[in-house]
């Protein structure tokens, strides 16, 4: 397999874009990461999407994105794995420049839904087993807004107080709303090339050096431990040994943390914290930038925004941005290795891509 890097990336405002379509969203954020690159064409695009055909009554997603780009002719095609897909599409851009088949990728991604019932039951579970806290999900929504406060493109950027968290509307116990991301308006892209190839576009690219995929049950009922997320575990172990480095090599992480417990659960199946004390880790600082491993410092899918479809590209933008020394107020310092984590539904998909700077 060939070395693969990202050189270029390109993401739209996140929030209620009322004024713009899907195939609008789509062409901004191309653009913008084909811009300035010299690209002169494209080998292939990946489209991210969970829901066009029910939201907007849009399906084959990938010819008709190839059109509105300018780029009819090109091989296109939909990614679909529910609040996983733009990671997947992510991981299909990678897997084709490995495999020699295509040198120039473009993954796109938009749009989405949430899953607030089933992420109540997983917080249940893990308050019963390890002692969490409602206080502790409020920490993680108080984190992620505070970062967010510090990303332009965030639907949500203000702060809020863990009394504003504790105190908002009840969505389904323990999960309050401020303890929910929002639905998402949304496009984010990335250009992946061989890190061969890499410096002829950019002179600071980021290699993609692992990757991994796994699925888990659907149903909670037929999981050993409702409360351990193995398809992230899976995804994550793979991911590692395919880059050749451990759990602690990692100086910076996006998650999916669509609910407050959600990042409390995938940090642990991530061995980025021991089991039982992701609510701990992010109590203490450990999680928050300037702590060991800052976490969501795009303000995560709570403040930044939740498109689905979108959502695990902007996530790899944002680490992307952060090895590159471009993420301003939120740069974390001194970061080398970057991990980015997207899962679909309640984690029955998940997909983990390990970043260098190169």
């Amino acid at each position: 397999m060939r070395e693969v890097a990202i050189v270029a990336a390109g993401m739209t405002q996140f929030g209620e874009l009322w004024q713009q379509s899907l195939r609008d969203l789509f062409v901004e954020a191309a653009l913008e990461a084909l811009d300035g690159t010299k690209a002169d064409h494209l080998d292939a695009i990946y489209v991210g999407n969970m829901s066009g055909g029910q939201f907007v009554g849009q399906e084959h997603l990938g010819p008709l994105m190839a059109d509105y780009l300018g780029v009819a002719g090109v091989a296109a095609t939909r990614v679909e794995s529910a609040c996983a897909s733009g990671g997947m599409a992510l991981r299909q851009a990678f897997l084709d420049v490995a495999s020699g088949a295509s040198d120039m990728v473009l993954t796109e991604a938009y749009h989405g839904v949430t899953f607030p019932g089933l992420y109540a039951m997983i917080a249940r579970a893990h308050m019963e087993e390890y002692g969490t806290t409602e206080e502790d999900l409020a920490a993680v929504s108080v984190k992620n807004h505070r970062h967010g406060s510090l990303n332009s493109k965030a639907q949500f950027g203000r702060e809020v107080t863990a009394e504003e968290v504790m105190n908002s509307s009840l969505v389904a116990a323990p999960l309050r709303l401020l303890h929910c991301s929002p639905v998402t308006d949304g496009a984010a892209a990335v250009l992946v090339v061989p890190l061969e190839r890499a410096k002829e576009f950019t002179d600071r690219p980021v290699r993609i050096l692992g990757s991994g995929a796994a699925t888990g049950s659907m149903a909670l009922a037929d999981r050993q431990d409702p409360a351990f997320l193995d398809a992230v575990s899976l995804s994550a172990g793979r991911a590692y040994k395919m880059a050749g480095i451990r759990p602690g090599d990692v100086n910076v992480a996006e998650v999916h943390d669509c609910f407050s417990i959600a990042e409390i659960c995938v940090t642990e199946a991530l061995c980025a914290v021991d089991r039982g004390k992701g609510g701990e880790a992010v109590r203490s600082g450990y999680t928050s930038l300037g702590g060991k491993l800052p976490v969501n410092t795009s303000g995560g899918l709570k403040s930044k925004g939740h498109p689905v479809g979108a959502t695990g590209v902007a996530q790899a933008i944002e680490i992307f941005e952060q090895l590159r020394g471009e993420a301003g107020d939120r740069q974390v310092k001194d970061a080398h290795i970057g991990l980015a984590q997207n899962m679909g539904g309640s984690g029955a998909s998940s997909v983990v891509h390990i970043f260098q700077r190169v």
